[in-house]
């Protein structure tokens, strides 16, 4: 007889005694994880309080990458309780170490006397500020970050790095990874597999997928507003024109496919995007930055999203999980940190190697060769959603408060 399955109503049982204090440290409000900070603090076995180290997102913000001033549109803040820590940056911002320099951090974290932290990466002043705290020393700290080596590097740099790692991971308790390539990227910097937990990185699925149908029908009208044939197979890309985005390989191996009955469509704006316009194919369609209420229909409008990443950066890609929500297939390069865990060889998308524009184009002419089954594909990517929840997260997280 096989051993039955730790049941997760055990977890709530053991921590009914006492409601564990979460301190969680995150950077900033990310679209994709303030619902979560939402589900955990509706949770009987959780006290949450989120420390944000800069408010960008919330109030309109220049974002270079996009070329656009913008606030996220849908609520970020709602439903937890959070703190901003004031930020004595002289240039606020994640493209640096010191653009996260929140002296007073460790004091109102402490003041607060949280039973775990959770922390975001160790990348900035303010986490080491944290993490190397002889204030919070006796506090479990618990680390979620996504690195992964699907795109490995060597040299002196890397060595350092690693060595510097070893050395700031030895502070924690236990490790939350996001997926199958994330693991591994712990266990390559020595973490021990008991302290490991997997807790998948998710997006907010009911809001997709209760969206779906009126996402649908919204769809099939914007299609002709920017005039995309009724008939055509639409390869989306949403985001940031960008070098590790490839979007000009993307475009390049559109261009070599001999079929008329298809398009392009890329939605977003950047550093490439006068570049990408230059071209001649008839086939190929832009439209602008698109807030996040308006994701639902966006991936609608696809047939199947493309994210031909290229480097270190792709370190998950949550677009695929917003679209697969929305049940649509997904290619992938080799170095999105995502395809090992959703994309399935021909089940559910493709996974071509990262940099290759022979091998996307091949890619892209098999999802065409049936476009039923490419759909058929779409629904099989949306029902393994459920494990990729934030619930599932949660569950995982309080499995590695307890350990």
């Amino acid at each position: 007889m096989k051993p039955k399955a730790p049941n997760p109503i055990n977890i709530t049982t053991k921590m009914a005694s006492k409601v564990k204090r979460l301190a969680v440290v995150i950077s900033h409000p990310i679209q994709y994880y303030s619902p979560w900070f939402r589900h955990l603090a509706n949770r009987d076995e959780l006290k949450l309080k989120v420390f944000y180290l800069w408010d960008f997102g919330v109030k309109e913000t220049t974002d270079e990458k996009f070329g656009t001033s913008f606030s996220w549109d849908i609520p970020l803040l709602d439903g937890y309780n959070s703190e901003f820590l004031k930020n004595q940056s002289k240039d606020p911002g994640t493209h640096h170490f010191r653009g996260l320099d929140n002296r007073g951090a460790v004091a109102a974290i402490s003041n607060w006397n949280p039973d775990s932290i959770l922390i975001f990466g160790y990348n900035y002043a303010t986490h080491l500020r944290i993490i190397l705290s002889r204030q919070l020393r006796k506090v479990p700290m618990i680390f979620r970050g996504d690195s992964h080596n699907l795109f490995p590097t060597k040299g002196w740099k890397q060595k350092l790095s690693r060595n510097l790692r070893a050395m700031i991971f030895k502070r924690f308790q236990s490790f939350l990874s996001v997926g199958k390539a994330n693991e591994e990227y712990f266990k390559s910097c020595g973490i021990k597999k008991k302290k490991l937990t997997r807790a998948y990185h998710c997006v907010d699925n009911d809001r997709f997928q209760d969206a779906a149908e009126e996402a649908e029908k919204a769809a099939k009208k914007w299609r002709k507003e920017l005039g995309i044939p009724k008939k055509a197979f639409v390869f989306l890309s949403a985001g940031k024109f960008e070098s590790k985005k490839r979007p000009l390989d993307l475009l390049a191996a559109f261009e070599k496919i001999d079929n008329p009955d298809c398009a392009l469509l890329l939605i977003g704006g950047g550093e490439h995007e006068k570049q990408l316009k230059k071209t001649k194919d008839k086939r190929v369609f832009f439209a602008p930055f698109q807030n996040q209420s308006q994701m639902p229909k966006v991936y609608a409008t696809g047939d199947i999203v493309m994210l031909p990443s290229h480097g270190r950066g792709e370190t998950w890609g949550l677009a695929i999980n917003e679209a697969m929500n929305l049940g649509r297939p997904a290619i992938v390069s080799s170095h999105v940190g995502c395809g090992p865990d959703l994309v399935i060889e021909g089940k559910t998308g493709w996974i071509f190697p990262a940099g290759d524009v022979k091998a996307l184009r091949k890619a892209m002419e098999q999802a065409l060769m049936n476009p039923e089954e490419t759909r058929e594909m779409g629904q099989r990517a949306q029902r393994k959603m459920d494990k990729f929840s934030y619930k599932a997260a949660g569950d995982a997280l309080i499995q590695a408060i307890m350990k």
